[in-house]
């Protein structure tokens, strides 16, 4: 039996020196065997690997994670497979750096996930997908996780296979009921008040600033968001909205259960019918949260405050 084309190793490192020499090797090697790169890394650290790259940067698609991978559940349909479909004569080379010091405990669960959920949206393809790791500055038990959903590991002395491998275990341990908020708006939605559930978040919406195309993105996702609790949530849901440090939450529960771990995660051909509510979603919103179970699913989709 032939081992899975598709590599998936966390790289520790410590240091700007650590970083930019792990991270173009990884990219040259590439580009000599003319296979194609991304890069997709926080700004500071993609400006790191541009310089080091000189002419070479030129060759390879570059892209600030914090703004295309801003919400995790967003990376693996708009980055990475995104990329990789793109090319698929042969084997693909990227670098994805969702997990920065600078993400909050409210997004880290989400990243978490996403890197689990990597190794099931890339099982069979030629794709080699290197995540960096800041071993410096992230918390420990981040680094931990990161043994779970890696199956194999990277550091300046060499490689090694992960013995703690398990990306199932850390997709189940982050899906957890939400803290409850301080204050919101509800309302019990069905098919005779879809309009109404949409017209709470853009009320708020509205107050906190948001106009143009970012309130008509609200719009959309609470639509979609509702749409999905008529047909398979029950056939009716509750929606609640409130301000949160910097952002609009909107979230939808309702008695539906998600058993796909990568739905909203995957592109969808659009000739093709069918649900695409939950990848509008992602594609979407700054973050997406989910807890699902047998019996209810509960969604938050969060969007940042615009400054004034």
């Amino acid at each position: 039996m032939l081992a899975d084309p598709f590599v998936h190793p966390a790289l520790f490192y410590r240091g700007d020196r650590e970083y930019v020499d792990a991270t173009t090797a990884f990219i040259r090697e590439g580009l000599a065997a003319d296979e194609p790169v991304a890069v997709a890394v926080p700004a500071a650290n993609l400006r790191l690997i541009e310089s080091a790259l000189g002419a070479d940067a030129a060759r390879v698609r570059l892209l600030n994670m914090e703004e295309a991978g801003r919400n995790p559940g967003r990376i693996i349909p708009g980055v990475l497979r995104s990329f990789a479909d793109r090319h698929t004569g042969g084997h693909v080379r990227i670098i994805g750096e969702p997990i920065w010091a600078g993400r909050s405990s409210t997004e880290y669960p989400a990243c978490a996930q996403h890197e689990a959920l990597i190794n099931l949206a890339f099982t069979g393809r030629h794709v080699t997908i290197l995540c960096p790791y800041d071993a410096d500055r992230l918390d420990p038990e981040v680094l931990r996780e990161a043994e779970l959903t890696h199956p194999v590991l990277q550091d300046l002395k060499g490689e090694w296979a992960s013995d703690a491998y398990d990306p199932h275990h850390v997709v189940r341990e982050h899906n957890r009921p939400f803290p409850e908020p301080s204050g919101f708006a509800v309302l019990r939605f069905d098919r005779d008040n879809f309009a109404a559930a949409r017209g709470l978040a853009v009320g708020l919406a509205t107050e906190l600033g948001f106009d143009g195309a970012r309130l008509d993105d609200i719009r959309l996702v609470v639509a979609e968001l509702c749409a999905n609790s008529l047909d398979y949530g029950g056939g009716a849901g509750d929606i609640r909205v409130w301000a949160e440090a910097d952002r609009l939450v909107c979230e939808v529960a309702d008695k539906g259960h998600i058993t796909d771990p990568l739905a909203g995660r995957e592109p969808v051909d659009p000739r093709i019918a069918g649900s695409r509510g939950l990848l509008i979603v992602n594609l979407l919103s700054d973050l997406v949260r989910v807890h699902t179970r047998a019996g209810g699913t509960r969604i938050r989709a969060y969007f940042d405050i615009p400054a004034r």
